[in-house]
């Protein structure tokens, strides 16, 4: 674990280099143990960190350091990793603006692009953009595919895409630059939490 002062009210606890999910559970953890901090206005866990706002009416830059990683030693052995819900989304495929074109790129069928879209199972890594918009992870290696040249000025919302390892439905309308490969009639957006696990479900008729 490492501790960086970021601006004069908060620092960023870094709890790894790479992300992976044992990365994401100490993630967890080490989120869940600070709730209990006391004197901390926002936390916001991330792929590798939690970000940390404190009332600098009870810590500074000097202290919070020693504050948080006193209060750590002491807590964390009680919380256990969470293992997060599963959320089951269901996606018309048929409604993919860029399966054709994703398909394409990796000279496979649309029917294979989607079996490998929906075999997975999915971690929530992040948070963020939009309200309610879940990074997930990690997608196929075989459809990794790069965010578009030129950004769509619109994304509809509930639209299912991917851009590179990532995987996410957009919880708005939105410009945005991913492959949409279906979309959802899912609207329960505020249940995502990070860890959670995600899954996909062909529902075309």
């Amino acid at each position: 674990m490492k501790i960086e002062i970021v601006s004069a009210d908060s620092v960023m606890i870094y709890l790894g280099k790479m992300i992976s999910e044992k990365v994401l559970d100490e993630v967890q953890n080490t989120y869940s143990a600070l709730k209990t901090f006391e004197h901390v206005i926002d936390l916001t866990p991330s792929y590798t960190s939690i970000l940390l706002q404190y009332d600098m009416l009870h810590y500074d830059s000097v202290n919070i350091k020693e504050a948080i990683t006193k209060h750590l030693s002491k807590q964390h052995a009680k919380y256990e990793v969470k293992h997060g819900k599963l959320i089951e989304i269901p996606v018309d495929y048929t409604q993919g603006l860029d399966l054709q074109s994703v398909a394409d790129f990796h000279n496979i069928s649309c029917q294979e692009v989607i079996a490998k879209h929906t075999k997975q199972t999915y971690r929530v890594y992040a948070i963020g953009f939009l309200v309610g918009f879940a990074y997930l992870g990690k997608v196929d290696v075989s459809i990794n595919t790069p965010r578009l040249e030129s950004p769509r000025a619109k994304i509809p919302k509930g639209s299912v895409a991917i851009a590179e390892s990532q995987t996410a439905v957009y919880p708005e309308d939105s410009a945005g630059g991913w492959n949409i490969l279906g979309t959802t009639c899912f609207d329960d957006f505020h249940l995502f939490e990070v860890g959670d696990y995600v899954r996909f479900i062909d529902v075309r008729i």
